[in-house]
């Protein structure tokens, strides 16, 4: 573990700001989720991996609307439904 000697007060609220090196260390975005998990005494933060709501897979995952889908379900979904009027 890597101590970076940045010291934060928890707010009124239970809130926390994470510095800005430790988000662009960590590549954690604006509305990015993060996972609390405790570890003993420690509170550990990591940052959620978005996966298919089809098959699972975190590769190559985009977000549609609010669902994530990766890029051979959306291939498979294209091929099956190709010419195909889906909406009746």
């Amino acid at each position: 573990m890597t101590n970076t000697g940045i010291e934060r007060k928890v707010d009124e609220l239970g809130r926390i700001v994470l510095p800005i090196e430790v988000r662009k260390t960590l590549n954690i975005d604006e509305r990015d989720s993060l996972i609390i998990s405790i570890d003993g005494k420690k509170i550990v933060l990591e940052k959620s991996v978005q996966n298919c709501i089809i098959c699972s897979s975190n590769d190559g995952t985009i977000q549609f609307r609010d669902k994530i889908l990766c890029a051979s379900c959306i291939k498979e979904l294209h091929s099956q439904y190709n010419g195909k009027d889906i909406a009746s």
